[in-house]
């Protein structure tokens, strides 16, 4: 078995008991180490795996050429993998939906935390010696607190059910927008009418990107904070902001970036109300202990002739 994704915990061992395991997980690379398919194939042609367990390694094209018994993916979606292609060669992909829940949910709070009480731009004063000057840190680093306010959810998965009790447990009214979802009963326009701090969760897809844009951040409460530890294309950032450039919205916290990359002379950098994150929500040892479970789970029903529980071509396995 060839692993090229961060795994721990006792399912590592477990793992091991069951097969002669090649554990190169890209994390440990500097820099990363990420195969393209021909370099994937020859890599894992050359340990002579019959399973493979990766995170971004792309399985695509030869991958699929190789008489692999089963792919691994430490994902909720497999995108790197070309899902339909291993389904024409009867491979079953195994994937790890809501490994990152926890960990999402507490950047959400972090940056919740961080917006509403500017613990960056205090943190810099202090830093700075610039804490007393014409105002007071007391003057000008006052907000209200959020016990007693209303978090909205966009998209109503794993993420926001694991942020929803955490929000409850400060004392914040939760509720929720997501057609697909049991418990998420509002519009998306009543959500943004009633809600002080918006927070995002959709997957992205046609019918989800750009969700949010001019329309939606004018429809906002006056002074709402707006959340997104999923992905950037939810939103239109042009509009995003106008919005907190107008005085519109209160604040703003962004855990991810079209490109994974923001320039540092954007307009967002410069804003004292705004705290920016390099897509780490879900960078805990915790979300490798829990995808290292699933995923071997998986894998041993598979090597036993059982059903796995994560299977993103479930048709194969008939």
């Amino acid at each position: 078995m060839l692993v090229t994704a961060p795994l721990r915990g006792d399912a590592l061992d477990e793992l091991r008991e069951v097969a002669d395991v090649v554990f190169e997980p890209w994390i440990e690379h500097v820099p990363i180490r990420l195969y393209r398919s021909a370099d994937f194939a020859d890599k894992i042609r050359s340990e002579r795996a019959d399973i493979v367990v990766c995170e971004a390694d792309s399985c695509k094209g030869p991958v699929l050429e190789l008489p692999l018994i089963a792919i691994g993916c430490t994902r909720a979606r497999p995108s790197n993998v070309d899902v339909d292609g291993a389904t024409a060669a009867g491979i079953p992909v195994l994937r790890t939906p809501g490994r990152n829940a926890d960990a999402v949910a507490e950047m959400t709070v972090a940056l919740l935390m961080a917006v509403n009480r500017f613990v960056v731009a205090g943190d810099r004063d202090v830093r700075n010696g610039t804490m007393f000057g014409k105002t007071l840190p007391y003057q000008r680093y006052r907000a209200w607190q959020l016990a007693g306010q209303t978090a909205g959810l966009v998209g109503f998965g794993a993420v926001a059910r694991a942020a929803k009790w955490r929000l409850e447990g400060l004392g914040m009214t939760v509720i929720a927008s997501d057609p697909y979802a049991d418990g998420a009963g509002h519009s998306l326009d009543d959500l943004l009418a009633s809600a002080d701090v918006v927070s995002m969760h959709a997957a992205v897809t046609p019918e989800t990107a750009g969700m949010m844009g001019a329309r939606q951040f004018a429809a906002m409460r006056p002074g709402a904070i707006y959340l997104n530890t999923a992905r950037a294309t939810l939103h239109d950032t042009d509009a995003l902001v106008a919005a907190l450039e107008s005085g519109h919205l209160g604040g703003a916290g962004l855990d991810h970036f079209e490109g994974e990359i923001l320039a540092t002379d954007h307009p967002l950098t410069a804003m004292d109300n705004v705290v920016l994150t390099p897509h780490i929500g879900g960078a805990t040892y915790d979300v490798e202990s829990n995808q290292a479970a699933m995923v071997v789970a998986d894998i041993k029903a598979v090597l036993a002739g059982e059903r796995p529980v994560h299977c993103a071509n479930p048709e194969v396995l008939e």
